[in-house]
């Protein structure tokens, strides 16, 4: 088993020949209209709406390295329009009925991300399929048979997400020990990476200025300092998700939470044939510490999850060059998983960081007095949550009052993170007790573990 790169921002890039070639950093101080600081999917898909509503605004977007160098260049290539997060949390800020809106408003992003990309000529991969989430042993199956019925209530229907029998998992992927599996309806597989580079692009040709290479170094009301000049503003997005704690002053906002992913050489055709897997399905479990796989364009299995959760001082990787010990733990799931690929040679493997709030719940927002906006949090599901994030943060912006506005995660504050080392002794400690009950679960048989509970409570998740 050989690991033939690390690194590298990410596989998805090796996939396109490489990283794309810099745009020019910030030439001295300007002004614009409106100022998104963050070049992935978030501030593209925001400055995106915003030129579709408005072509003659003024819109600088500011890079600290190049647009999809976080994780919309490195996900897992999951679009699924699916509700991750606690809905009752999103009461305190709003209704069941907004609650259900908003569970609404995420289900219409898939369809909305592939509109777009066909009329942008975005060619990133895309392909419908079902998301399956597979059950391993009877507490992973409890843990799905409630999500389902969670989901169904909170008004994900029957036609959205459900539950399929032993047989029926095993008929379309082959996991060993697979009891049964959710199965979320209308999502679809992408290539990150093409996807994030050819929204660059588009933005681009509308006149968004994208200055690449330029480190936001100050933040206040109508002022973004960089290394390269300041940019003035009445109205600036913040929309940089997992490297939010390295801005001035919102170190423990949002906590950078590491995720790693692996991917295999193209399997053989006899390997297919064992696994099966020819709806390209993407591809989970219900593990506390769960994982995320897809099927690749051509026949890879590239495997994802939390490895090394975080680092101290909500420090965040050396350009996607994860450690040892999280890849071990991947290679692990892959051949828990997938048998077959025991002999497959393990091509690329990369990590980076999700932005985390303190409750494990996104949020999107617009403070009025500052003019200062914000959108992130998304917790691993952002290639979907990020088109949305966008087009509210655009009507915000603008002023204008649609539906999206009134939605409840719109403006909703939770509290910072503790200082460190609590932080890390907290997340550390969290994943620590969500493995151990996954091995519990495994050996044991029984129901879903208390120790998982206790985690997850603690942690306010």
């Amino acid at each position: 088993m050989l690991t033939r790169r690390r690194g590298d921002i990410s596989f998805w890039y090796a996939d396109i020949g490489g990283l794309p070639q810099p745009r020019a950093a910030l030439q001295g101080d300007t002004t614009a209209d409106i100022c998104i600081i963050g070049a992935g999917y978030t501030g593209l898909w925001t400055a995106y709406y915003l030129k579709k509503a408005d072509p003659g605004l003024r819109i600088v977007v500011l890079e600290r390295e190049f647009a999809g160098f976080g994780a919309s260049g490195r996900n897992g290539g999951w679009l699924t329009g699916g509700f991750a997060w606690a809905h009752e949390k999103y009461l305190s800020h709003g209704t069941p009925e907004g609650v259900r809106a908003l569970v609404a408003a995420m289900n219409g992003t898939v369809d909305e991300v592939i509109s777009v990309a066909q009329t942008e000529g975005i060619d990133a991969d895309i392909l419908r399929t079902d998301e399956l989430m597979v059950a391993t042993c009877p507490a992973q199956l409890a843990r799905m048979q409630a999500d389902v019925a969670q989901r169904n209530f909170w008004g994900e229907g029957p036609d959205k997400v459900w539950e399929i029998s032993q047989d029926e998992i095993r008929a379309r992927v082959d996991v060993p020990n697979a009891l049964g599996a959710m199965v979320v309806g209308n999502v679809a597989r992408i290539q990150p990476a093409k996807l994030v580079q050819g929204l660059a692009r588009v933005v681009s040709d509308m006149g968004v200025h994208i200055a690449e290479g330029t480190a936001v170094t100050d933040l206040s009301p109508g002022i973004v300092s960089t290394d390269h000049g300041q940019v003035r503003a009445p109205i600036i997005l913040r929309a940089t998700e997992g490297f939010t704690a390295g801005l001035p002053g919102a170190r423990r906002e949002w906590l950078p939470m590491n995720s790693a992913q692996i991917v295999t050489a193209p399997l053989s055709q006899s390997t297919w044939d064992k696994i099966g897997w020819q709806g390209h399905e993407i591809l989970g479990d219900f593990a506390n510490a769960y994982c995320y796989c897809q099927r690749t364009r051509e026949g890879r299995i590239a495997v994802g999850g939390r490895g090394v959760p975080y680092l101290m001082g909500s420090r965040t990787d050396h350009r996607g060059t994860p450690d040892d010990e999280t890849i071990r733990r991947l290679i692990d799931i892959l051949h828990r998983h997938f048998p077959a690929t025991r002999d497959a040679t393990i091509d690329h493997a990369w990590c980076g960081v999700l932005g985390v709030p303190r409750d494990f719940c996104a949020t999107v927002g617009l403070d009025r007095k500052t003019g200062i906006g914000w959108a992130g949090g998304y917790v691993g599901v952002g290639v979907s949550t990020s088109n949305l994030a966008g087009r509210t943060l655009a009507d915000l912006a603008l002023g204008t009052d649609s539906d999206l506005v009134h939605l409840p995660w719109v403006n909703r504050r939770v509290r910072q993170w503790e200082p460190e080392p609590l932080r890390w002794l907290g997340v550390h400690g969290m994943y620590g007790l969500l493995n151990l009950a996954d091995r519990r679960e495994m050996r044991l048989g029984g129901p879903p573990s208390a120790v998982a509970r206790f985690a997850n409570w603690a942690m306010g998740r």
